[in-house]
């Protein structure tokens, strides 16, 4: 009991010194979604030179969508006649970097970690942009993929995402797009991530209570072999952007090195089973081995490189983790945090409920189709659907 007390209050102490930054994340967020055209994107992002790589990279940055998330996304641009390098800066960036994830980084972590999470998305996804680019060269694209050429698991992904009208977002009224902003930041970037923070805060809370403190400062204290080591558990993974900085604080503050922290909080929101998946039935083979071993090479290199930097400054990672949060007033500190569950509780949950509840229904009806000797990939015709 005494432990399970510990986890809560370690978690707790997480929730408090990141949920103002949270917060803040969320608003700018929501304020992208409305102020910004996914048609002048398009735009800007559909020439083959080298410039269309840059503009994906950058406007990626800033965006709060996780690796499933990007995934509609992508071939909303690629449909719209982005070319395949912009589209592959454009995955790589985005899952990795975030207003959101880059305040809780400043919250929970420091302002070098801060600074290298984001410069090391826009210089990997740039690099693999510019790499598919030349090497498909001379090569016809079809930029007409449509939601059904989704595979079917990342389809059902897709479609737990409202996508509104383009007119919708084209109100002239600012005061209704700060409306719609803050609802887009609630109803749609907060209940994405919501349970995946909180799990992996509790996460943090479990390293921070049973881990001994030289435990992961044995085998993850630096060097290559730490960043190797956590290519391979963050590679398959599944999590968001924002939901892996406080398990990365946790391991840092356990003894893992600020780079091989890096390695893990560039390949985990970016690459996981699924999403690689889904991007071999959509841009290929080859983009799919180019996307996978830019952002292995580049988070490796970066993570030495960010070692070498706390090294060559001596700077006491451990003494420095999470400060910027002390900045923050213990009652604003207070308030960010139950405000954040309150929002969980009032709006998350009944989507997740929803988004469950569908979930089970299209279980139910694969199996019963199973039963019946029916492909559940096959469309039933509409005199069938009714008998």
């Amino acid at each position: 009991m005494d432990q399970i007390i510990s986890i809560i209050l370690a978690s707790w102490h997480l929730l408090l010194e990141s949920a103002v930054y949270i917060i803040f994340g969320l608003i700018i967020s929501g304020l992208l979604s409305t102020l910004v055209n996914p048609q002048a994107i398009a735009h800007h992002l559909g020439e083959r030179r080298f410039k269309s790589v840059f503009k994906a990279a950058l406007i990626g940055i800033p965006l709060p969508l996780c690796s499933c998330g990007v995934i509609p996304a992508a071939v909303a641009l690629k449909k719209q006649g982005a070319s395949n390098g912009a589209t592959t800066a454009f995955m790589i960036s985005t899952p990795e970097s975030g207003v959101d994830s880059i305040a809780i980084t400043y919250a929970l972590l420091d302002p070098i970690m801060t600074v290298a999470r984001p410069v090391a998305a826009f210089v990997s996804a740039t690099i693999a942009g510019i790499l598919e680019n030349l090497l498909g060269q001379g090569v016809k694209t079809d930029n007409t993929l449509q939601r059904s050429d989704l595979p079917g698991e990342m389809n059902r992904c897709c479609d737990e995402h409202d996508h509104p009208p383009d007119e919708d977002q084209r109100s002239n009224s600012f005061v209704l797009k700060i409306s719609n902003g803050v609802h887009y930041a609630v109803n749609e970037v907060w209940s994405d991530m919501a349970g995946w923070f909180f799990f992996g805060l509790l996460l943090a809370g479990v390293i921070t209570v049973f881990i001994p403190d030289d435990f992961f400062g044995r085998y993850l204290n630096g060097g290559i072999n730490s960043m190797l080591i956590m290519l391979v558990f963050g590679i398959p993974l599944y999590i968001c952007a924002t939901a892996s900085t406080p398990i990365a604080a946790a391991l840092i503050m356990k003894g893992v090195s600020p780079g091989a922290a890096l390695v893990f909080l560039l390949v985990g929101p970016a690459t996981n089973l699924t999403s690689l998946t889904v991007l071999l039935g959509v841009l290929g083979k080859r983009t799919t081995a180019i996307y996978l071993t830019v952002i292995a090479v580049a988070a490796v290199l970066f993570g030495l490189t960010v070692d070498q930097v706390y090294a060559f400054w001596e700077i006491p990672v451990r003494a420095v983790i999470g400060q910027a949060a002390e900045i923050i007033p213990a009652k604003i500190q207070f308030s960010g945090a139950v405000l954040l569950i309150v929002l969980t509780i009032i709006k998350v949950l009944p989507v997740l409920a929803s988004r469950l509840g569908r979930l089970l229904k299209s279980s139910e009806r694969k199996n019963r189709m199973e039963i019946e000797g029916v492909s559940p990939d096959v469309k039933m015709p509409a005199c069938a659907k009714s008998t």
